[in-house]
């Protein structure tokens, strides 16, 4: 079978460091791999086709950048396939610089054994993709949470809080916590008084969700930082409940309505909205040792 041509960008080749440095343990909470192709097919059914990001990569980003530990989300591209990201688990030694853990996407279908054997790889978490397809739907998520919550896992969405009714209501009724992708995926000029945002803002403050402080420019009417129409949404978040807040760089960014950022670009932008060196401990070490199991910073 010929390989496909990417319809996207890559990341930018050449990320630099932030103005500030990281403190010591940070973790980039939100990143995908691609590729090859040859190894790890795309699945047909895509809303896009990555340029391949390799795991050489994106370790030459976490460097420059300062970050410790790293979260594999599965793509959609890859729907219920995660052979990619439990290969690069498994690969990883225990004298590795990194510290890994994974997101995967499963199906109802899916046996304990395997949940056990992802759990051992660093898996602690699944990914409900409800913007682009490829991802299971929401009608298996209860069933699917309730075998999950045995590992002390948890749900990841990918949905506009603003196009998705009840939330507080279906969310609530998981015995996981749950964990929003890219501040809720809201246009930012819907602001914070939208419902869908209020009810993920009351999820935070009961300590049922978490919110990823993740792709301001996903959601921005600005094409470059400073993404500041962003600042209300993100502070909102911290405010609600700092202790569930997390951060992720969203290497190497697909399907963006802006340009491809520089991904030093992104974590200055997070350190210009968190001036306080307990803030920045607590939402790039503290919080992600606990979600995903690692080690306290």
């Amino acid at each position: 079978m010929p390989l496909s041509q990417p319809t996207i960008p890559g990341a930018d080749p050449m990320p630099r460091a932030p103005r500030e440095p990281l403190p010591a343990g940070a973790c980039d909470c939100h990143a995908h791999l691609f590729g090859p192709q040859e190894q790890y097919p795309y699945q047909r059914d895509r809303s896009y086709t990555p340029p391949e990001a390799s795991e050489t990569a994106y370790r030459r980003m976490l460097r420059t950048l300062g970050f410790q530990r790293a979260v594999l989300v599965q793509p959609s591209v890859y729907g219920t396939d995660n052979r990619l990201m439990l290969d690069t688990l498994a690969r990883q030694s225990p004298d590795d610089a990194l510290e890994w853990r994974g997101v995967a996407v499963v199906n109802a279908t899916i046996s304990n054994a395997e949940l056990r054997h992802m759990d051992r790889l660093g898996v602690r978490g699944i990914r409900i993709n409800l913007v682009f397809p490829g991802g299971v739907s929401f009608d298996d998520i209860e069933a699917l949470s309730r075998r999950i919550a045995e590992l002390n896992w948890h749900v990841q969405f990918l949905l506009d809080v603003s196009r998705f009714e009840d939330l507080a209501c279906k969310l609530g009724r998981l015995p996981t916590p749950v964990v929003i992708d890219h501040m809720g995926h809201l246009p930012a000029h819907k602001g914070t008084t939208e419902p869908g945002f209020a009810a993920l803002l009351k999820l935070l403050e009961s300590g049922k969700a978490w919110a990823k402080l993740t792709g301001p420019n996903r959601i921005s009417g600005h094409p470059h930082a400073p993404y500041r129409d962003v600042d209300p949404l993100f502070l909102a978040l911290v405010e609600a409940n700092s202790e569930h807040c997390i951060f992720g760089t969203d290497w190497p960014h697909v399907q963006l309505p802006t340009p491809i950022p520089n991904d030093g670009e992104l974590v200055d932008e997070l350190l210009r909205l968190l001036p306080s060196p307990r803030l920045r401990q607590r939402i790039l070490v503290d919080n992600p040792a606990r979600l995903y199991g690692f080690a306290p910073g």
